[in-house]
């Protein structure tokens, strides 16, 4: 099954989120604080940390960069008392740089209340996209019990649109098999929000197991759902079992149209039959289209 891939960026990008969408003017001048302290006086307890799961194995290929090419990226901080400092932002770092024994290490110092101190963290983390998909939900929905914001202003405030939102949250609501496999990668966002729609939870339960067993791509799962709403749309009858998986030649097919599609922009559909004879049809809009594709087949 595909592990996490990128996410698409919708509404307002991260990269252009600044310091001013976070803390107030007088308290954006306070973040110029740079240097290094000594690791032993960072807090890692973070009640705001938004990322949970830390792989032992990561964690050592991260050391091992360190101590090749020492911490590149500051960890971020802010001040308490007493020479102590919390950690914001920066754990997977701050335990890589425990593992090798490092003594001090670069930090940017932040003024930050509790309320900043989620935000920073949850946006940082999202930007270096350090976190899977139940993270960022629940990063979400505790910047909306705890801050009160409404959708809107939290996909704002992380560059992301109000749908976009309201699909993580719904990730909250699946059965904890299913957020398991998300945390582990074991299917996308993508396949979550294709079968969130499933209200019977042991139909759902089965649908994701068909899923990891089959190693379905989330296109196949759509069409998968479609299948079943038909059949629940056709009224009561014999229960009816969940689509075959595809043969080695169906997934093959498969990947060729999704290269076509790429290659020409539009809809592309393979038809085979046992024989292997078939035909392949290329949809169009208009008739600018059609010669646009007529044109990559230089005709």
């Amino acid at each position: 099954m595909a592990k996490k891939k990128p996410r698409g960026g919708l509404g307002r990008g991260l990269g252009d989120i600044g310091l001013n969408d976070i803390l107030p003017d007088k308290e954006v001048q306070e973040l110029t604080n740079t240097g290094s302290i000594p690791l032993s006086q960072i807090e890692m307890v973070n009640d705001f940390q938004p990322r949970q799961d830390f792989k032992e194995e990561a964690l050592e290929e991260l050391a091992d960069s360190i101590r090749e090419h020492g911490i590149i990226q500051p960890l971020t901080v802010r001040k308490l008392q007493d020479d102590k400092y919390q950690l914001i932002a920066g754990e997977r770092r701050f335990r890589a740089a425990r593992l090798v024994g490092l003594a001090e290490v670069p930090v940017f110092i932040r003024t930050a209340n509790d309320e900043q101190m989620l935000e920073m963290a949850l946006i940082e983390n999202i930007q270096r996209e350090d976190l899977n998909p139940i993270e960022i939900a629940n990063s979400y929905q505790r910047m909306i019990d705890e801050i009160g914001l409404r959708q809107e202003d939290l996909g704002r405030k992380v560059g992301k649109s109000r749908s976009s939102v309201t699909n993580f949250l719904a990730l909250l609501k699946l059965p904890p098999k299913i957020k398991k496999g998300l945390r582990d990668g074991e299917i996308s966002t993508g396949h979550a929000k294709a079968i969130k729609g499933v209200e019977d939870v042991g139909l759902l339960l089965k649908v994701y197991d068909e899923i990891v067993e089959n190693n379905y791509s989330v296109r196949r799962t759509e069409e998968l759902i479609k299948t079943l709403k038909e059949q629940e749309s056709a009224g009561p009858g014999p229960q009816k079992e969940l689509a075959k998986p595809l043969s080695s030649e169906q997934i093959q097919l498969q990947k060729v149209e999704r290269q076509l599609e790429e290659k020409f922009g539009n809809k592309v559909k393979i038809k085979q039959n046992q024989q292997g004879r078939g035909d392949i049809s290329i949809s169009f809009n208009s008739t600018k289209d059609m010669n646009r594709i007529l044109e990559i087949f230089d005709l």
